[in-house]
């Protein structure tokens, strides 16, 4: 990465332009973990683990099955993530607070360094991710391109929360 072409991004604001980006691959019937697993993208969704993990994490929601084929049991996962973000009226499973943690902690799972890899593989932008702070390119100036982005995520949120 240059450092002509890097711009500094807020968490909030990385995430929010994730998610925008992230929800254009999605539809009612499928999750952004069973996208990232199809598509090999993001945190690769229910294939981040090996089936001895993934059974682990996912029997509390979606049980065991000595007969189902792991295609099948990501079905289900792929399902009660559905259901679970309608219950909690978030657009993306990402968004979604489990009480049961096991499964996954959404945003909170990826560290800055994994946003700002995430950022570049989903949106094509390479950023530098901080903690707090306003959305920088390197002269110190947020662009109005950037404001407009984050305006445009928001509003593409709240239209899919409605």
């Amino acid at each position: 990465m240059s450092a002509s072409s890097e711009t500094v991004w807020s968490r909030p604001a990385a995430v929010a332009r994730l998610r925008a980006g992230l929800l254009a691959l999605t539809d009612e019937d499928h999750s952004i973990c069973q996208v990232a697993a199809q598509r090999g993208i993001f945190c690769h969704g229910f294939r981040r683990w090996n089936a001895a993990e993934f059974d682990r994490r996912w029997r509390s929601a979606i049980g065991r099955s000595t007969h189902l084929n792991r295609a099948q049991m990501e079905e289900f996962a792929n399902l009660w993530q559905l259901a679970e973000q309608l219950r909690q009226r978030v657009a993306l499973a990402c968004d979604a607070k489990t009480q049961r943690g096991d499964s996954c902690r959404g945003w909170d799972e990826f560290s800055n360094a994994d946003l700002a890899r995430f950022c570049a593989d989903v949106l094509g932008r390479n950023v530098e991710v901080v903690e707090h702070g306003e959305s920088l390119s390197l002269d110190g100036s947020e662009s109005s391109k950037d404001r407009k982005s984050m305006r445009e995520a928001a509003f593409a949120e709240d239209g899919r929360n409605g």
